[in-house]
């Protein structure tokens, strides 16, 4: 009777020690939903901002296309000869992927962002098919800039699938528009992540009357924290305050900014 009770209590040993060996299988990593994503999505003070947005700028297009003498672009003279045309950033700015965010599991990858943009319907930013179909009414040509990275498809020979996908969401938030006015990066030499070199393209044959966008990049160049050509250093949050104080006067006269809490070059700068 001892010795079985002495076996017993030995295998319950055995049993023991192999289950504290044994190894607990890692939980699957969660998205991260943070209270940016949820304000995007779920307040009345994101639409109501985005509205007043886009209602601020329709107020200004007949005095910016009136005025030949203006530029959005702090650069660009004597281009009163030129047509007017506006610049949009895509994401956040013209659609929100909050959806896309709330599956997000870190790290980020341009390929995840496209497979969800063609599997799903883009949500538009409240007031920009609104604003898009006044700025037409008075003549203005609208170009959009994007940091949706082109990436060749190998197994159908599309250099740049995504390009085709972006305009479909332009489209399906209510902005007609032909694949020749979106421009993504790196969909041709030289159009990197610093999106000057794009804007300095549209500026060759267009009087660039407003910017739209919902990060510094979208007007101001050098605002990343990498340095990409033509800049040679790297933003800081010291840089980046001095650059939004030096032109200061075209926020809300030229330049409008939407609310993006969720992602963007901010969240690395140091």
């Amino acid at each position: 009777m001892i010795k079985t009770a002495f076996r017993l209590f030995s295998f319950c040993l055995v049993l023991q020690a192999l289950s504290a060996c044994a190894v607990t299988p890692e939980p699957a990593p969660e998205p991260n939903v943070h209270g940016g994503i949820l304000w995007v999505l779920n307040s009345a003070e994101f639409a109501a901002n985005s509205l007043q947005t886009y209602r601020d700028a329709t107020d200004d297009l007949v005095a910016k296309v009136n005025d030949k003498s203006w530029s959005a672009l702090p650069e660009q003279t004597n281009a009163a000869h030129l047509p007017p045309a506006i610049i949009f950033d895509v994401d956040e700015t013209v659609v929100s992927n909050v959806e896309f965010q709330l599956t997000l599991v870190p790290p980020f990858k341009d390929e995840d962002l496209n497979a969800w943009n063609d599997a799903n319907k883009a949500r538009a930013i409240p007031g920009v098919a609104d604003f898009a179909k006044a700025a037409r009414a008075l003549g203005v040509e609208l170009f959009f800039v994007t940091n949706r990275p082109c990436i060749a498809d190998d197994t159908t020979g599309d250099p740049c699938p995504q390009l085709a996908v972006t305009t479909q969401d332009i489209v399906e938030a209510g902005i007609p528009v032909t694949k020749d006015r979106v421009m993504l990066s790196y969909q041709q030499p030289g159009w990197n992540k610093e999106k000057k070199n794009r804007r300095d393209v549209i500026a060759r044959d267009y009087r660039v009357i407003m910017l739209m966008g919902d990060d510094l990049g979208d007007f101001i160049p050098c605002s990343r924290r990498r340095a990409v050509a033509p800049c040679t250093t790297g933003a800081t949050a010291a840089s980046r305050e001095a650059a939004t104080l030096k032109y200061q006067d075209y926020w809300g006269d030229g330049w409008y900014f939407l609310p993006n809490p969720m992602h963007g070059s901010w969240t690395t700068i140091k």
